[in-house]
């Protein structure tokens, strides 16, 4: 399967500033994958080493930082010949292993010609947890489950998703019933990759959903394997809660849903350890629409999301049926699946980073990212139904260059807003650098 973050590896494999790469990402998004895929691709040969439960290697990084002991230590352990530039070095779930993690400065500063990636699910938790992060002396990627596009390419839509790439909507709209129809395929499937894989092979939803459940449990499971017996609880009932939040009117993420008299100092380390194992996005509010945004975040007012929309399709137990049914699978569950999506696309597959603008109660902008001029505002609307009173009332206080509407519909300029179809989230990017050449 294609992921697009190959092509920003290769970048990284053929840069002269080449450091040593930390690559993030939640358990199950493919990073060992990629990694490997990584290495056969565009290397003669990959020394893999997976630190998990591996007490030989540990050790070697036990004695000390000597770069050239260290070679010869993974030479001899993985059998394959260490050489500049044609080895690709993988330390996988380094977190298993601080020095290993403390090790990759020593790469940086005496060995750079040495081509090393390093992971783990749990990175976030583990330098919370006071292991030494090389400051400076690397280089960081975060793989995210697959995209929509990514998905297209999955199943076989390299054409109709050279149309989304270039933003031709003349050719896109004779075939918008097939972009919705995958698009509400997405939405059920998401973009884990074993289950994008399954339903490549099989289409059958119920396969689907049971992987899904699997990975839900695993999570889970994980909770009680990496946090404290006194966190486990609340890291629970925080899960338990975001999809449940999701699906009000106002998802900001309130403390006391959680639980009868929930306080943020109770329950805000549990959503710190959920953000730092990859497991959620938390999408902050601004207090004024202004640049730069992250100058206005308010740091206790935020919502949360889970990894993957298909994830919170099953957290919310969705049932395949819907997809059949027109376009209900986009207004089911209050529009929640819908903004999930459009979370997902924005951070995955594009390079901003989203806000929310909420000004009153009634009067909320579902997302804000910073374009090279101004401000951008970017309402979702799951349905047919194109009421935009938000929105509206934006512009008219802020007088935006561009903004932006996500929909089912097809694409239209009304200046200043943009109908986006939902299915072309990722070309926000295009549109906003058009915008900037104006």
């Amino acid at each position: 399967m294609k992921r697009f973050l190959m092509d920003d590896m290769v970048k990284w494999k053929n840069s002269s500033k080449r450091k040593p790469l930390l690559l993030q990402g939640a358990r199950q998004v493919g990073k060992t994958w990629l990694m490997r895929e990584f290495g056969a691709q565009y290397f003669e040969n990959v020394a893999y080493i997976n630190f998990d439960g591996n007490e030989t290697m540990k050790a070697v990084f036990d004695v000390d930082y000597n770069i050239q002991r260290i070679l010869g230590a993974i030479n001899a352990f993985t059998g394959v010949r260490i050489e500049p530039e044609k080895t690709l070095i993988i330390f996988d779930e380094v977190q298993e292993a601080p020095r290993a993690i403390s090790s990759l400065k020593y790469f940086c500063e005496n060995a750079r010609e040495y081509a090393v990636i390093a992971s783990g699910s749990y990175l976030g938790i583990a330098m919370h947890a006071g292991i030494s992060y090389p400051v400076g002396k690397v280089d960081i990627m975060t793989l995210y489950p697959m995209s929509f596009r990514e998905f297209m390419l999955a199943e076989g839509h390299e054409h109709f998703l050279e149309f989304i790439n270039e933003g031709n909507y003349s050719l896109i709209q004779p075939f918008a019933d097939e972009y919705k129809r995958w698009l509400k395929e997405y939405l059920y499937v998401g973009g884990m990759p074993e289950v994008v894989a399954d339903y490549i092979e099989y289409h059958d939803f119920t396969s689907v959903r049971d992987i899904q459940n699997r990975i839900l449990s695993m999570y889970e499971q994980d909770f009680g394997k990496h946090a404290s017996d006194k966190e486990l609880a609340k890291l629970r009932m925080v899960w338990t809660s975001i999809a449940i939040q999701l699906g009000k009117d106002n998802k900001k993420f309130v403390f006391a849903d959680v639980a009868e008299g929930g306080r943020a100092a109770v329950y805000e380390n549990a959503v710190q350890w959920l953000c730092d194992n990859g497991l959620v996005y938390k999408l902050h509010n601004v207090s004024a629409p202004r640049m730069p945004l992250r100058a206005y975040e308010v740091y206790n007012n935020f919502k949360l999301y889970l990894l993957d929309v298909g994830l919170l399709s099953a957290r919310v137990k969705l049932p395949a049926r819907t997809l059949l049914e027109g376009s209900d699978i986009f207004v089911e569950f209050k529009g929640a699946l819908t903004e999930q999506y459009v979370m997902q696309q924005l951070v995955s597959d594009t390079d901003f980073e989203p806000f929310f603008f909420r000004k009153t109660q009634h009067n909320e902008i579902d997302f804000l990212v910073q374009g090279e001029l101004d401000i951008v505002p970017i309402e979702v609307k799951a349905g047919n139904v194109l009421q935009s009173k938000s929105l509206l009332a934006y512009c008219k206080d802020y007088e935006p260059r561009k903004a932006v509407r996500c929909s089912l519909h097809d694409y239209h300029e009304d200046d200043p807003i943009t109908e986006l179809p939902l299915y072309a989230v990722h070309n926000l990017t295009k549109e906003l650098s058009m915008d900037s050449k104006e």
